[in-house]
C-alpha cells in the first residue's frame, strides 16, 4: 500500500461527501440555484483534478479494514443542532480535506496541487455565502409577540410589560423609534432583565447595533434597514433576524437570505402604519402554504375579535402593539390571543 495514494483517496472521499452536503443544503434548504450550481461545479472540478491520476490507483491502494483511524470519533460528532451546524461541520471537513489533497499532491503532481488550491479558494467564497443565507438555527414559533412602544401604553410601560409577561407573551419587540441610542440601549437592558426569568424572547426593532450591544435575542429589520445578508455578516448566527414582508416575492427573498422569521402583513388597517394597504388573511394563507416551515408573525390591526379569521388562514403566531399596549388589561388581551391560536384545530 502506498501512503500517498491512501491519503489522497481518503481525503477525496471526504471532500466529495462534504460538497454533496453543502450542495444539497443550497438546493433543498435555500432554493438557491446559483449557489447550488457553484457547489456542483466544485464537485465536478475536483473530480476532474483527481482524474489526472492513474486510473484505479487510488482504489487499488484503499484499505478500509486496516485504517487505524476509522473508529476514532470526537465528542459531539454525532450531534447537530440545526442546518447551520451541518454546514459548519461539512465546511470544516471540506476545507481540511482539500488542503491535505493539495499538500500531498505536491509530492507527485504540482499542477494538480495548483488546481485543487484554486478549488479551495472558490469553496471559501461559497461557504461564506451559505452561512450568510442560513438562519441562526435558534428560531421558534412564537404564538404572541408584543411590540412594546411607550407612547402607545395606557399605563407605565413597565406595568404593561409585567402584564404582557403574565398574560403569556413569548416575545417582546422593543419598538422605540424616537429614543436615541443610549436611551434605547438602557430600555432594552431593562426589558431583558424583566423578561429573562420568564424565558420571554426580546427583539430590538431596526437597531442591530443595540441588539448586539445587549443581551437581546434578535433584531427585526424593516424595508429601509440593513439587508439581511449584511446584518448576518455583522451578527453571524448570534442573533435571530426577522424581517417585515408584504408580498410572496419579499418573503422568498427573506427566506433565501436566511431570516429566522417573517413578519407577514399587514392583516388589517392599522393606525401604526396607515399608509400600508392590508394584504389580509389571504396574504397570510399564501405565505403559510409556500413557507410552512418558516416561523411567522402575522401583524397589523390584530385583536381578539378578528384573530379567528387569521387562525383559519393558518396563523401560528401574531404580533400586536396598540391592542395590547393601550388596553386596560394587557394580560387579558395577550391571553385571549394566545388561547385563540392554541385552541385552533391541528391541520391534517
Amino acid at each position: 500500500m502506498q501512503p500517498v495514494a491512501r491519503i489522497l483517496d481518503a481525503n477525496a472521499n471526504r471532500a466529495r461527501e462534504a460538497l454533496r452536503v453543502l450542495e444539497d443544503t443550497a438546493r433543498f434548504a435555500l432554493d438557491d440555484g446559483p449557489l447550488c450550481s457553484e457547489l456542483k461545479a466544485l464537485r465536478h472540478d475536483l473530480q476532474a483534478a483527481l482524474g489526472t491520476l492513474r486510473p484505479g490507483w487510488l482504489e487499488a491502494n484503499r484499505d478500509s479494514a486496516g485504517d487505524v483511524g476509522a473508529g476514532v470519533t470526537a465528542p459531539g460528532e454525532r450531534e447537530r443542532a440545526g442546518l447551520g451546524d451541518v454546514v459548519t461541520a461539512a465546511g470544516k471537513r471540506l476545507g481540511e480535506a482539500l488542503r491535505v489533497i493539495e499538500e500531498t499532491a505536491k509530492t507527485i503532481d504540482p499542477s494538480m496541487a495548483g488546481r485543487v488550491q484554486a478549488i479551495r479558494y472558490r469553496f471559501y467564497d461559497a461557504e461564506s455565502a451559505l452561512h450568510r443565507r442560513l438562519a441562526s438555527g435558534r428560531a421558534r414559533q412564537w404564538r404572541v409577540c408584543v411590540l412594546l412602544t411607550e407612547s402607545l401604553c395606557a399605563r407605565p410601560w413597565r406595568d404593561v410589560l409585567r402584564a404582557v409577561i403574565d398574560g403569556g407573551a413569548e416575545c417582546v419587540q422593543v419598538r422605540e423609534k424616537s429614543l436615541d441610542a443610549a436611551d434605547l440601549l438602557q430600555r432594552v437592558d431593562d426589558v431583558v432583565e424583566m423578561t429573562g426569568p420568564a424565558g420571554v424572547s426580546v427583539i430590538v426593532n431596526d437597531r442591530i447595533d443595540v441588539a448586539l450591544a445587549t443581551a437581546a435575542d434578535g433584531v427585526h429589520l424593516g424595508e429601509r434597514d440593513l439587508p439581511v445578508a449584511r446584518a448576518r455578516e455583522l451578527a453571524g448566527r448570534s442573533l435571530l433576524i426577522g424581517v417585515s414582508t408584504h408580498t410572496l416575492d419579499q418573503a422568498r427573498a427573506a427566506v433565501v437570505a436566511g431570516v429566522d422569521y417573517c413578519g407577514v402583513g399587514t392583516m388589517f388597517s392599522t393606525a401604526t402604519k396607515p399608509a400600508t394597504a392590508p394584504t389580509g388573511p389571504a396574504g397570510l394563507e399564501a405565505f403559510v402554504q409556500r413557507y410552512p416551515e418558516t416561523p411567522h408573525l402575522a401583524i397589523g390591526g390584530i385583536t381578539p375579535r378578528n384573530i379567528g379569521v387569521l387562525v383559519e388562514a393558518g396563523a401560528r403566531g401574531v404580533a400586536v402593539s396598540r391592542a395590547v399596549c393601550a388596553a386596560d388589561h394587557p394580560d387579558r388581551v395577550v391571553a385571549a390571543l394566545r388561547a385563540a391560536i392554541e385552541t385552533a384545530p391541528v391541520p391534517e
